[in-house]
């Protein structure tokens, strides 16, 4: 049963397999930039504040990401749209270093938007030659 997913995975196209790690890779960051900025580099009161919790639902799609779903893909491509609004409207707001923490949070959020859409692109490009090459093995 797993072995379908993982010979599924290594034969992805290389480009879909950095797009998932890129993807990984910005939300594990927008994750540890929001805990880091609202606790440590940067908290609205000193000491951290409950600010923090926004980084909580950054965590649930972490596992569908982790287990390749297509649908996780889609709803973070349009759930990180938030962070990023969050992310402008503290640029333009608040004072160093929080602002440019704010823009961090705003460059994560494009990287994970562009690898998500790219992903779900690539993927559906893949499975349709796939399916072309298997309806046709003449070709």
């Amino acid at each position: 049963m797993n072995t379908s997913k993982n010979t599924e995975q290594n034969s992805a196209p290389a480009s879909v397999r950095i797009t998932r790690v890129l993807a990984v890779g910005s939300l594990l960051g927008l994750i540890v930039l929001g805990l880091a900025w609202e606790l440590w580099l940067a908290p609205i009161r000193p000491g951290g504040s409950w600010l923090a919790l926004k980084v909580l639902p950054l965590c649930i799609p972490l596992a569908g990401l982790l287990k390749n779903r297509m649908y996780t893909y889609r709803w973070v491509s349009l759930m990180v749209w938030l962070y990023f609004t969050e992310g402008v409207v503290r640029a333009y707001s608040d004072k160093a270093p929080s602002n440019y923490l704010a823009m961090a949070e705003v460059a994560l959020c494009m990287v994970l938007f562009t690898a998500c859409a790219l992903h779900v692109r690539l993927r559906l490009n893949s499975a349709i030659k796939e399916s072309t090459n298997h309806a046709n093995p003449a070709r």
